[in-house]
C-alpha cells in the first residue's frame, strides 16, 4: 500500500510551498529525464494526464507514434531541501506508458516490475538490492568543464590532507541524509580521486530510484565544490575503475530471508545457491547490460581489483560472486561485475531472471573459488571450468545476442534497440584514430 495519496502529495506540496514538479523517468541507456511542471499541474500529473513526446527520447518510440503518458508513482513523491533560486522543487518518478493506458513495453523501470512480478509468481515478497556506486571527482576549469586533473591523491580510507575531496563528500551524505537515504558509509576509495557512499538496501525497483537520484546528488553538490563528479567505469589508465558491486538477496512472502538457512554449508540456502548458479550461468551473457560502454571493459582487467572471473567465494574477492560475512536477515550475494554506467533497472531485470532461472530449474553452483585466480593462467582457470568474462563490448554484445533468457528478461523492444545502438557505438569506436595509436605510430611506420 502507497505510503501516499494524491490528497497528502496535495497537502504536502501547499504545506511545503512548492512551485514546480520535476517528472522523472530513465531511458533505454540509463539517462535521467524529466518534465518539469508549475505546482498548478500537479493534480493534472497525478491523474496520469502529463503527456510527453516519445520519439524524442533514444529507443522510445517512433514518430508517428510519440504521444506517451507519464504515470508518477505516489511512493516516489520528494520535496527538494534546497531552494533553486526562489523557487521550491519536488520530484515524482514516473512510469510511462501509452496513450492508451498500457504500462509501454520500452520503460526500463516497468520492464523491472514485470520481472518482478514473475519473481513474486514463484513465492518470493521481494528482491532487495543495495548498490555500491563508485565515482569520480576532477576538477573543473574555468569554463566550468571537466578536466584530466584530480582533486587529491588519496586512497582507501584515507583522510585530510590527502582527501581534499573529504567536504565535498560530506554535503553529499548531508543532502541524501535529507531526502531520506540511510547512509551507512562514505570514504575515499583505493584510485586517486576515487569515492564511495553506500546506503542501505531497499527493494529493487525502490533502491533502482535511488541509485539514479544518487547520481544526481553527487553531480549536483559536486558541481557546487568545483568539481565534476563521473560515474565513467574507467577514466584514467593504470588505476582502479569505479564498480557497482550489487548486494542481492530474495525474501519470501514469510518476511524471511530466502538465502539464508544456519544448516547450510556457508549458512546458504538452497535457494540461495540455485539462485547464484543462475547468475554465474548467465552472467556473460548479461555483461552488456551490466557493463555497457566501450570502456566499461577497460576496468574488466586483472590487476585492478576488478572481477574478470566467473566464479563465486564465500569471502575471497578476486571471484565475480562474493558472499559478505553478514548472516540472518543480511545474507546476501555481492555481484561485483556491475559497473555505475549500467541502466539499473535493466541490470536487475537481468540479474534476475538469471537467478530465477537457476531457482527454477534447480541449477548447482560450482565449488567455491577460495584461491586469488589472478595469481592462475587461463589454461589453469579453464581446466576448473572458470572462464572470463568477455574482453570487450563487442563480445559482450554477441553474447547478448545470442541469448534468449536475457534477451526476453528484457523484452524484444528493449533487447532490439538496446543491441542495434550499442553495434552502432562499437562501430563508431572500433573506425575512430584514437590518441594511443598516433603515439605509437606515427614515428615509426
Amino acid at each position: 500500500m502507497s505510503k501516499y495519496t494524491k490528497e497528502t502529495i496535495m497537502e504536502s506540496a501547499k504545506a511545503e510551498g512548492v512551485n514546480f514538479i520535476r517528472l522523472m523517468f530513465t531511458d533505454l541507456f540509463g539517462a535521467i529525464k524529466n518534465v518539469e511542471v508549475p505546482a498548478s499541474q500537479l493534480e493534472k500529473a497525478l491523474n496520469n494526464q502529463m503527456m510527453f513526446d516519445g520519439s524524442s527520447i533514444d529507443g522510445f518510440v517512433r514518430i508517428q507514434e510519440s504521444d506517451m503518458l507519464l504515470f508518477p508513482d505516489l511512493d516516489t513523491w520528494l520535496v527538494f531541501p534546497e531552494t533553486h533560486g526562489k523557487a521550491k522543487v519536488a520530484r515524482l518518478i514516473c512510469d510511462v506508458h501509452m496513450t492508451d493506458g498500457t504500462p509501454f513495453i520500452g520503460d526500463p523501470r516497468s520492464n523491472l516490475r514485470r520481472i518482478v512480478s514473475e519473481m513474486k509468481d514463484l513465492g518470493f515478497s521481494q528482491m532487495s538490492l543495495g548498490a555500491e556506486p563508485e565515482f569520480f571527482l576532477f576538477q573543473l576549469d574555468e569554463e566550468g568543464m571537466p578536466t584530466k586533473k584530480l582533486n587529491d591523491h588519496g586512497g582507501y580510507f584515507d583522510f585530510a590532507p590527502l582527501d581534499l575531496a573529504e567536504n565535498c563528500r560530506r554535503d553529499i551524505v548531508l543532502e541524501l541524509e535529507r531526502l531520506g537515504y540511510e547512509i551507512e558509509a562514505a570514504h575515499h576509495e583505493v584510485a586517486p580521486g576515487q569515492h564511495e557512499i553506500n546506503f542501505k538496501y531497499a527493494d529493487v525497483v525502490a533502491a533502482c530510484d535511488k541509485i539514479q537520484t544518487f547520481k544526481l546528488v553527487v553531480k549536483t553538490i559536486a558541481r557546487k565544490h568545483g568539481l565534476y563528479a563521473t560515474f565513467m567505469p574507467k577514466p584514467l589508465s593504470g588505476i582502479n575503475g569505479s564498480g557497482m558491486h550489487s548486494n542481492i538477496s530474495l525474501f519470501g512472502k514469510d518476511g524471511n530471508n530466502a538465502f539464508y538457512d544456519p544448516k547450510g554449508e556457508y549458512e546458504l540456502s538452497e535457494t540461495a545457491y540455485h539462485f547464484l548458479a543462475g547468475v554465474l550461468t548467465h552472467v556473460r551473457s548479461f555483461t552488456a547490460i551490466a557493463n555497457p560502454t566501450v570502456n566499461s571493459y577497460k576496468r574488466l582487467v586483472a590487476g585492478y581489483e576488478a572481477p574478470v572471473y566467473v566464479a563465486w567465494s564465500p569471502s575471497n574477492r578476486s571471484p565475480l560472486v562474493r558472499i559478505p560475512a553478514t548472516r540472518g536477515m543480511g545474507t546476501r550475494i555481492e555481484i561485483r561485475s556491475v559497473d555505475p554506467s549500467t541502466n539499473p533497472y535493466l541490470a536487475m531485470a537481468a540479474i534476475l531472471a538469471a537467478g530465477l532461472d537457476g531457482v527454477k530449474n534447480k541449477l548447482q553452483a560450482p565449488a567455491a573459488a577460495n584461491d586469488n585466480l589472478y595469481q592462475k593462467t587461463d589454461a589453469e582457470l579453464q581446466a576448473r571450468g572458470i572462464y572470463a568474462l568477455p574482453a570487450d563490448l563487442k563480445e559482450a554484445l554477441d553474447l547478448l545476442n545470442e541469448s534468449d533468457l536475457v534477451k526476453s528478461a528484457l523484452g524484444e523492444h528493449i533487447s532490439s534497440k538496446f543491441l542495434k545502438a550499442k553495434y552502432e557505438e562499437y562501430d563508431e569506436y572500433r573506425t575512430a584514430v584514437h590518441a594511443w595509436e598516433l603515439k605509437r605510430y606515427m614515428s615509426l611506420l
